[in-house]
């Protein structure tokens, strides 16, 4: 079967690249003809690629590599400008959040794409194909395909949560591109509500079904001590020998040196790794992680907290840690997200803080958090093992807790938000686990965010050896049973085809 795929972005990073880099390897390898487009400019890097297309010189021109192509990635010509739903950085392009576009500027990017897609179509006939996000992609696939190929939406939380909910002006290009698909999949039952709600289809929730990403269960897999701790050794040594980029000072930017340095500072044998992997800014609650941290340390003196990712708050973040550290509780209360605005959780949980809280907090944290910056997903692969522990504190809906899943399948226990789809996958490993352990897994959002997170952290790292060892095995095989990114690529086409009686219901 021929199989087009409309992400629009990178196919390297997290969410929803790491998403299509995946499924687009899963229908190759299910002997499907992928045709993906998006913005990534390397995607022969990528080692199922097959062949890339753009149009930088005016017409569409291929590099073959293997022939006949299994899987070709088309990289349209945007022009120079790229609307994203969260600040972010691309290289030769312009990136800018749909809300600070014009309407000509959004209607030129759309054009551009229905042109690429149509162009794609029209050399190699797919059967079904599959939009990414709910703008604009599905509408690029209305208008280009115009009815001749049937497809499926995936969406993701980004596009809706940051740009369609709060910005109504983008609402009728969702429900165009919606309303042609023939299945709608979804990461968690909240996104689907979410969803729903947003659009107000009475028809829309029959059309929807559960489909989450998979996890690479062969590359995320528990290590035993010593391999795990060759492998962050390994994973430090490759970043330092990689050639520096020119130094730009942007939090978004990829620093080998620096992410190195932090593994280097680590010992599996020595410390208690807690790791957080996401974007840094001020949604994903990275806050209220630093804030717990000295309570965690208090319990478990070896901890050691490291922090993985990239974005506009990470200054911000920075100043805290320095700030908790120091014990400077009033500097701590005047950070602000990268947007300006104020961290009620935060500031609640400092509020709460008193006693003799400067100096616990300056001698526990100094030293004790490392920042690595921007890695690359499959990095973590050589990462996550040598983890004892995952956070995932994000304080605004996400679709699904991939890192969390791939965490899990490395042995790894994740203390997650108890909301959206973060939410959904601790349920399903709390049916695995031991009564004592599955309250760790969940922590509320609110005023006593950090203490519950807190507690879900340090009772893992303090708990009896063997509940550990019960814990590693249940979590390992909940992760192999029910994320497979085989699966995802047949959950796609079937949905694409409109299949969806034998698909779950969020």
């Amino acid at each position: 079967m021929k199989v087009l795929v409309f992400h629009g972005y990178l196919l390297r990073g997290t969410g929803s690249n790491v998403y299509n880099a995946a499924l687009g390897e899963a229908l190759a390898r299910a002997g499907h003809e992928v045709h993906l487009l998006c913005q990534d400019r390397d995607p022969l890097a990528l080692p199922w690629v097959d062949a890339a297309g753009d149009w930088d010189g005016g017409a569409l021109e291929l590099r073959v590599r293997r022939d006949p192509p299994r899987a070709t990635v088309y990289r349209p010509d945007l022009g120079g400008l790229l609307p994203v739903y969260v600040a972010d950085r691309y290289e030769g392009i312009e990136a800018r959040p749909f809300q600070d576009l014009s309407d000509e500027e959004v209607a030129r990017y759309v054009e551009r794409n229905v042109a690429a897609v149509r162009e794609v179509v029209a050399r190699a006939r797919p059967d079904v194909a599959l939009a990414n996000h709910l703008v604009m992609g599905p509408l690029v696939l209305a208008r280009a395909l115009d009815g001749a190929v049937p497809y499926a939406v995936k969406i993701h939380g980004s596009a809706l949560e940051y740009t369609v909910k709060p910005h109504p002006r983008f609402l009728p290009a969702a429900e165009e591109g919606i309303a042609p698909a023939r299945g709608v999949l979804v990461g968690s039952r909240h996104t689907a509500e979410s969803l729903w709600a947003a659009l107000g289809d009475p028809g829309l929730p029959a059309r929807t079904r559960l489909g989450p990403p998979g996890v690479d269960v062969a590359r995320f897999a528990p290590r035993g001590p010593a391999a795990a701790a060759t492998g962050l050794a390994g994973l430090a040594d490759r970043l330092a020998a990689t050639a520096p980029a020119a130094a730009s000072g942007s939090s978004f930017d990829r620093d080998p040196a620096e992410a190195a340095e932090a593994l280097r500072a680590l010992d599996p044998a020595r410390d208690r790794i807690v790791a957080y992997v996401g974007k840094l800014i001020a949604s994903k609650g990275v806050e209220l992680l630093l804030a717990a941290f000295p309570l965690v340390l208090a319990r478990a003196p070896e901890a050691r907290l490291l922090v993985v990712g990239f974005g506009g708050f990470r200054a911000g973040l920075e100043a805290l840690a320095a700030a908790l550290a120091r014990g400077d509780l009033a500097a701590a209360r005047g950070v602000r997200g990268e947007d300006g605005q104020a961290l009620p959780h935060l500031a609640a949980f400092l509020d709460a803080v008193g006693g003799d809280a400067d100096a616990a907090l300056a001698a526990a944290t100094t030293g004790r958090v490392h920042w690595a910056g921007r890695l690359e997903h499959e990095e973590l692969a050589d990462v996550l093992p040598a983890t004892e522990a995952f956070a995932m504190p994000s304080t605004f809906p996400e679709a699904f807790g991939m890192v969390a899943a791939e965490a899990a399948a490395c042995g790894v226990l994740p203390v997650v938000a108890g909301h959206s789809g973060m939410a959904e996958v601790a349920r399903s490993l709390a049916q695995a686990v031991d009564p004592e352990v599955a309250p760790w897994l969940t922590f509320s959002v609110g005023p006593g965010a950090d203490e519950e997170l807190a507690d879900g952290l340090a009772s893992w790292l303090g708990a009896a050896p063997d509940v550990r060892a019960r814990t590693r095995a249940a979590i390992v095989g909940v992760a192999r049973e029910r994320y497979s990114w085989d699966g995802v690529a047949r959950t796609v086409v079937a949905a694409a085809r409109g299949e969806l009686d034998g698909l779950p219901e969020p």
